[in-house]
């Protein structure tokens, strides 16, 4: 029998139940501390129709929509409310209806949306509000973005990062900049040895959405960026992690490791354990790499695993393992665990995954485990 999670351990809630009966019911109430003229009976009357049938991204639009029709029809003054909201609302993901109100409805107030996106972005983020702004007119919202990346908030310079990043998760592509990124550029300059990590890994995957359809473009700027400072340096690893786990030439020279058509590795004694698993069952992958190069080579050794999907197809998805350094003739043994559970991201199916090793991007044949749902 393989092992199993444990059945009496309750399931994790939802993430669409941060926006239940009692979160909008919190809300009303604080509403209506600001405002003792806010129809809380109707808000909530609005808010919870159907709410069981609605999605995570669907509950947070229903919080907008249902503030959108109970705040005062003049938009500057319904912001001036929220403003007076946010602090109550804490931190975190129930915040983002606050940009999502400016997204919807501040479209033809641009400087008023601007500062507002602004200052909500430290209660959450306005990553997602700011992007119908930048599609709507790119250049004129990336001028104010350009001053955001010089701002003393690590939150508003993330913004000035993330917001237009071309492939942003879990929010539609910025075509323009798929196509070309350099309009963004003076804002990746702006922050590339930025002093917040929080700040760098934005930059960096910036880089990482550009390096899908402009690689030798990334690569070419951050040759002239000065990758003696130890941030810039974090930025520009981060930023090339698809093209190292590719085998890209130029991104592997980059990280001083020995190019994908130099390698001379044998990968053996490959397992995968145990081969059938159930959601939340942990994986143990193991094998022997051994050198055959007559130099010291430096090897980044990843693994890929052909997840199944809901159609029965599969869609692989590659994750890092370790970076060595064998001397010739040399032997190293490696082993990891990794637990199968459900992610926002990535949802399993049962079936049949394969999985490849890779060393520096060479593929290298593995094992598989008969995933049960």
């Amino acid at each position: 029998m393989p092992a199993s999670s444990n059945p009496a351990t309750p399931p994790a809630p939802a993430l669409k139940e941060m926006f239940n009966a009692a979160r909008f019911a919190m809300v009303a109430d604080e509403m209506t501390a600001i405002d003792p003229q806010f129809d809380r009976k109707r808000f909530l009357a609005l808010a919870l129709v159907d709410l069981e049938d609605l999605s995570l991204w669907q509950r947070l639009r229903r919080m907008t929509e249902c503030f959108h029709v109970l705040l005062p029809t003049d938009y500057r003054k319904s912001l001036d409310l929220l403003h007076a909201l946010a602090p109550r609302m804490g931190s975190g993901f129930v915040t983002l209806f606050l940009p999502d109100f400016v997204s919807l409805y501040g479209q033809q107030d641009f400087e008023a949306s601007m500062k507002s996106l602004k200052f909500f972005t430290p209660f959450g983020s306005s990553e997602f509000g700011v992007r119908e702004f930048l599609r709507r007119d790119l250049r004129r919202t990336l001028t104010v973005m350009e001053t955001w990346s010089r701002d003393p908030d690590p939150e508003v310079r993330r913004l000035a990062s993330e917001g237009c990043r071309p492939r942003l998760p879990w929010s539609f592509q910025l075509v323009e900049l798929v196509a070309d990124p350099t309009p963004t550029l003076p804002i990746l300059e702006n922050l590339q040895a930025d002093s917040s990590r929080y700040v760098r890994k934005s930059v960096a995957n910036h880089l990482n959405d550009i390096t899908k359809n402009h690689p030798e473009w990334v690569l070419d700027r951050l040759a002239g960026w000065p990758l003696e400072q130890t941030h810039t340096a974090w930025i520009a690893r981060h930023a090339l992690r698809t093209l190292i786990k590719k085998g890209h030439p130029r991104a592997l020279h980059h990280i001083g490791a020995t190019p994908r058509t130099e390698v001379a590795v044998s990968v053996t004694e490959v397992t995968v354990e145990p081969p059938q698993v159930r959601l939340g069952d942990r994986l143990t992958l193991g094998c022997h790499l051994h050198s055959h190069a007559a130099t010291a080579q430096r090897l980044v050794v990843d693994y890929r695993i052909h997840y199944v999907k809901k159609s029965g197809l599969t869609s692989p998805k590659v994750f890092k393992w370790k970076e060595v350094t064998l001397a010739p003739g040399e032997g190293l043994s490696l082993s990891r665990t990794q637990v199968i559970r459900d992610f926002t991201t990535r949802t399993h199916h049962a079936g049949r995954h394969e999985v490849e090793m890779l060393v520096n991007g060479q593929v290298f044949k593995g094992g598989f485990f008969d995933l049960t749902c």
